[in-house]
């Protein structure tokens, strides 16, 4: 409970304030997202799996958008940041599809 209430607060303070993203950050945001939906993703597998520990979920949201962001950031030093960006976005697409895919089996019993 305490989660949905956080984020909701969260999402209408986004609304209300409308942070800008600095332009040299830019770049890293929508890896940042799609790490961040890994995470919750793969957390609300393990929660209905029966092995949800807070912990971990913390600890792999925060891994995940530190990872992604410095996979991108070591791409951009290296000229080929776009490409790193790309094989990011698929990893983590391919993980966020099948924590759903897993998710939709122990919802619809499919």
């Amino acid at each position: 409970m305490i989660a949905a209430v956080g984020l909701l607060l969260g999402l209408l303070a986004g609304l209300i304030l409308e942070p800008d993203v600095p332009a040299s950050l830019q770049p890293y945001l929508p890896i940042a997202v799609v790490a961040a939906l890994d995470a919750v993703f793969g957390g609300l597998r393990a929660y209905l799996d029966g092995i949800f520990d807070d912990k971990v979920f913390v600890v792999s949201f925060v891994s995940n958008v530190v990872i992604a962001a410095a996979i991108v950031f070591l791409g951009d030093q290296l000229g080929v940041g776009a490409q790193l960006q790309t094989g990011v976005i698929v990893v983590l697409g391919i993980r966020i599809f099948s924590n759903v895919a897993a998710i939709r089996r122990h919802v619809f019993h499919a």
